[in-house]
């Protein structure tokens, strides 16, 4: 097998594992379950991940990475103005988290269980890198005299609260805003064009005030 086949292979495996997770919990998918949805036999998911825990580090792991490193370009990109950068931030997020629920929805489910700190800590110093970098581009704007000075930590959490909100009652928002629960693109075309959009008028104001 190709490094190539074997990259394919592990990522198939992911992604299958990440659906089983977000419909039946970690705890009520077996490996096994996971082999047969896969199409792999046990042995496979042994040799990549040794075990269902390191399997899911790995899945937190391959769903983070590119944020890590698309937040770090944008924050250091000398061409954007602050607010643009805050702007392309809405927009990942909202893009990141809805289209990705059932990610987003184990994670909020390992981080309020007690049963990995190493699983936990994980998540932590991904989303404080993350952050940190969002803390930044405020700290930028802040100096150059566009941001006003605000609570910049109630600030972040505003933002991401209320994405995960949304993210995590999907169905009390579909019937708030009159969307078919079993159409997931009508759901998101909606849903995150209203999402943005509330977010930039929202955030302007408080760090602009204009």
């Amino acid at each position: 097998m190709s490094s190539v086949e074997k990259t394919d292979k592990r990522e198939h495996i992911l992604l299958v594992a990440e659906d089983l997770f977000a419909v039946k919990g970690f705890d009520g998918s077996s490996v096994r379950d996971i082999a047969n949805q896969a199409g792999v036999n046990l042995a496979m998911i042994s040799y990549y991940f040794g075990s269902k825990e390191n399997l899911l580090k790995e899945l937190i792991e391959f769903r983070f990475r590119s944020s890590v490193v698309a937040l770090e370009e944008k924050s250091n990109d000398p061409g954007m103005s602050p607010w643009e950068k805050i702007e392309w931030i809405i927009d990942f997020y909202v893009d990141r988290i809805v289209n990705n629920r059932r990610f987003h929805s184990i994670m909020t489910q390992e981080y309020n269980t007690a049963r990995s700190e190493e699983i936990k800590e994980l998540i932590t110093t991904i989303k404080m890198q993350n952050l940190e970098r969002i803390k930044k581009i405020i700290a930028e704007g802040q100096k150059k005299g566009v941001f006003r000075q605000i609570d910049v930590e109630m600030t972040m959490a505003t933002m991401m609260g209320t994405i995960t909100q949304i993210t995590n009652t999907k169905n009390v928002y579909c019937v708030l805003l009159r969307i078919d629960t079993a159409d997931e693109e009508e759901y998101k075309a909606k849903i995150n064009k209203r999402l943005k959009s509330h977010l930039r008028d929202l955030l302007h104001a408080h760090l602009i005030g204009k």
